[in-house]
């Protein structure tokens, strides 16, 4: 995994917040590695298509799942894609409509990919994409089949050109409506998982698992 800084290009350089930019790669990992959903920006027939899709990170591997049947996936493997993930932390309300914010972490990343086809790579990156949607799942479920394996098609995506940036904190409103009798802040946004749904054909006597019960425990 590389310590070193974040590629500085013409697409990953800021054009303003600029103060708001991170070009350590432990605030690109922090980002990653918080998220189950990116989105993936391809062009399919000459039009922009963006798919949100599970991922997974290894050292500086970002792996994108797909089916080997979406147009996305494989167009993505013979061009310049562009991936993004998200996270609202906050909604800022300032004393001017003007200056209401979100509170965020955001990373962006260029690059092209490469079709997954080792078969023990397709393993790790499968792995990587299940722990990072549901850690633990791994080592619990029945693993994939050889027909599964065939359906499914993964991206390889080098986390080389990346721009990641960040909003937290309280809202910037002009010096002049600090006297406003309007009330400021940050109203403070988190995903939160809820009690476990069993599937109605669960054999009985089968508990919760702790991976699972653990996290819906983090409320």
């Amino acid at each position: 995994m590389s310590t070193t800084e974040l590629s500085s290009t013409s697409r990953t350089r800021l054009g303003r917040a600029r103060e708001r930019g991170l070009t350590d790669r432990t605030s690109l990992y922090e980002v990653l590695d918080a998220g189950m959903i990116c989105h993936l920006g391809v062009v399919v027939d000459g039009l922009p298509r963006v798919i949100p899709t599970g991922y997974g990170r290894d050292g500086d591997i970002l792996y994108l799942h797909g089916s080997t049947g979406a147009r996305s996936l494989t167009e993505g493997s013979r061009q310049e894609v562009c991936v993004t993930v998200t996270h609202l932390d906050g909604i800022v309300l300032a004393r001017s409509i003007f200056h209401h914010s979100v509170n965020y972490r955001s990373a962006m990343i260029y690059g092209t990919p490469r079709r997954v086809t080792d078969p023990d790579e397709l393993l790790t990156a499968l792995r990587a994409i299940s722990e990072r949607l549901a850690p633990g799942r791994w080592d619990a479920a029945r693993p994939p089949t050889r027909r599964e394996l065939a359906a499914t098609a993964v991206l390889a995506l080098p986390l080389e050109e990346a721009s990641v940036k960040m909003r937290q904190g309280p809202p910037s409103d002009d010096e002049e409506d600090h006297s406003l009798g309007v009330w400021a802040g940050v109203l403070p946004v988190h995903q939160v998982f809820g009690e476990p749904v069993p599937d109605p054909r669960l054999r009985p006597g089968i508990p919760v698992p702790d991976h699972v019960r653990g996290r819906s425990a983090e409320r």
